[in-house]
Protein backbone atom coordinates (compact mmCIF):
# COMPACT_ATOMS: atom_id res chain seq x y z
CA UNK A 1 0.00 0.00 0.00
CA UNK A 2 1.09 4.01 0.24
CA UNK A 3 2.87 3.70 3.35
CA UNK A 4 5.06 1.09 1.81
CA UNK A 5 5.86 2.67 -1.04
CA UNK A 6 6.69 5.74 0.76
CA UNK A 7 8.76 4.08 3.30
CA UNK A 8 10.59 3.17 0.59
CA UNK A 9 11.72 6.34 -0.89
CA UNK A 10 11.45 9.08 2.36
CA UNK A 11 14.76 9.43 4.69
CA UNK A 12 12.98 7.07 7.05
CA UNK A 13 9.69 6.86 8.80
CA UNK A 14 8.42 6.95 12.39
CA UNK A 15 5.90 4.18 13.14
CA UNK A 16 2.93 5.02 16.01
CA UNK A 17 2.08 2.63 17.65
CA UNK A 18 -2.06 1.79 19.08
CA UNK A 19 -0.44 -0.63 22.00
CA UNK A 20 1.62 2.08 23.03
CA UNK A 21 -0.81 4.77 23.72
CA UNK A 22 -3.18 2.08 25.48
CA UNK A 23 -0.06 1.56 28.40
CA UNK A 24 0.49 5.69 27.90
CA UNK A 25 3.44 5.57 26.56
CA UNK A 26 3.49 9.34 24.42
CA UNK A 27 4.94 9.99 22.16
CA UNK A 28 3.86 6.54 21.09
CA UNK A 29 6.93 5.55 18.54
CA UNK A 30 7.77 1.93 17.65
CA UNK A 31 11.25 2.45 17.64
CA UNK A 32 11.61 -1.47 16.25
CA UNK A 33 9.42 -0.25 12.97
CA UNK A 34 10.91 3.15 12.52
CA UNK A 35 14.18 3.47 10.89
CA UNK A 36 16.71 6.67 9.75
CA UNK A 37 18.58 6.31 6.68
CA UNK A 38 20.68 9.05 7.63
CA UNK A 39 21.34 8.01 11.95
CA UNK A 40 24.99 6.40 10.69
CA UNK A 41 25.53 9.99 8.81
CA UNK A 42 24.61 12.01 11.94
CA UNK A 43 25.62 10.14 14.83
CA UNK A 44 29.10 8.45 16.21
CA UNK A 45 29.52 5.06 16.02
CA UNK A 46 29.34 5.15 20.23
CA UNK A 47 25.94 6.13 19.76
CA UNK A 48 24.77 3.92 17.05
CA UNK A 49 26.01 0.93 19.18
CA UNK A 50 23.64 2.35 22.08
CA UNK A 51 20.82 2.81 19.95
CA UNK A 52 21.08 -0.98 18.97
CA UNK A 53 21.88 -2.80 21.81
CA UNK A 54 18.67 -0.63 23.28
CA UNK A 55 16.77 -1.69 20.13
CA UNK A 56 18.03 -5.70 20.55
CA UNK A 57 16.91 -5.81 24.10
CA UNK A 58 13.17 -4.24 23.44
CA UNK A 59 12.98 -6.53 20.70
CA UNK A 60 13.41 -9.75 23.09
CA UNK A 61 11.19 -8.05 25.64
CA UNK A 62 8.41 -8.03 22.60
CA UNK A 63 9.36 -11.40 21.47
CA UNK A 64 9.20 -13.37 24.65
CA UNK A 65 6.18 -11.17 26.14
CA UNK A 66 3.66 -13.52 25.89
CA UNK A 67 6.12 -16.25 28.19
CA UNK A 68 7.21 -13.70 30.51
CA UNK A 69 3.73 -12.78 31.25
CA UNK A 70 2.14 -16.54 31.33
CA UNK A 71 5.83 -17.44 33.83
CA UNK A 72 6.70 -19.84 31.04
CA UNK A 73 9.96 -18.41 30.88
CA UNK A 74 12.66 -19.57 33.26
CA UNK A 75 14.93 -16.92 34.42
CA UNK A 76 18.95 -17.96 33.36
CA UNK A 77 17.48 -19.13 30.32
CA UNK A 78 19.03 -16.47 28.41
CA UNK A 79 21.22 -14.04 29.82
CA UNK A 80 20.34 -11.33 26.99
CA UNK A 81 16.63 -10.98 28.09
CA UNK A 82 17.41 -11.48 31.75
CA UNK A 83 19.02 -8.40 31.25
CA UNK A 84 16.41 -6.56 29.27
CA UNK A 85 13.89 -7.82 31.50
CA UNK A 86 15.54 -6.12 34.79
CA UNK A 87 15.77 -3.07 32.27
CA UNK A 88 12.10 -2.99 31.29
CA UNK A 89 11.02 -0.34 33.43
CA UNK A 90 13.33 2.08 32.43
CA UNK A 91 13.21 1.25 29.41
CA UNK A 92 9.45 2.08 29.18
CA UNK A 93 10.31 5.47 31.40
CA UNK A 94 12.65 5.96 28.08
CA UNK A 95 10.07 5.75 25.73
CA UNK A 96 7.72 8.54 27.68
CA UNK A 97 7.97 12.10 26.88
CA UNK A 98 5.53 14.53 29.25
CA UNK A 99 4.12 16.65 27.12
CA UNK A 100 5.06 19.84 27.96
CA UNK A 101 8.99 19.01 28.59
CA UNK A 102 11.40 19.58 26.51
CA UNK A 103 14.32 16.91 26.44
CA UNK A 104 17.71 17.82 25.85
CA UNK A 105 20.00 15.63 23.47
CA UNK A 106 22.54 15.25 25.45
CA UNK A 107 20.51 14.54 28.61
CA UNK A 108 18.77 11.98 26.55
CA UNK A 109 21.63 10.64 25.00
CA UNK A 110 23.59 10.34 28.42
CA UNK A 111 20.45 8.57 29.44
CA UNK A 112 20.74 6.25 26.61
CA UNK A 113 23.88 5.29 27.28
CA UNK A 114 23.42 3.97 31.09
CA UNK A 115 20.31 2.32 30.30
CA UNK A 116 22.64 0.28 27.67
CA UNK A 117 25.62 -0.28 29.66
Amino acid sequence: PIADQSRSILDGHIVLSREMTDYGIYPPINVLNSASRVMNDVTNKEHQQHAMKFKRMYSLLKENEVLIRIGAYTKGSDPELDEAIGKKETMDSFLKQDPGICEDFLQTLDKLKKLTI
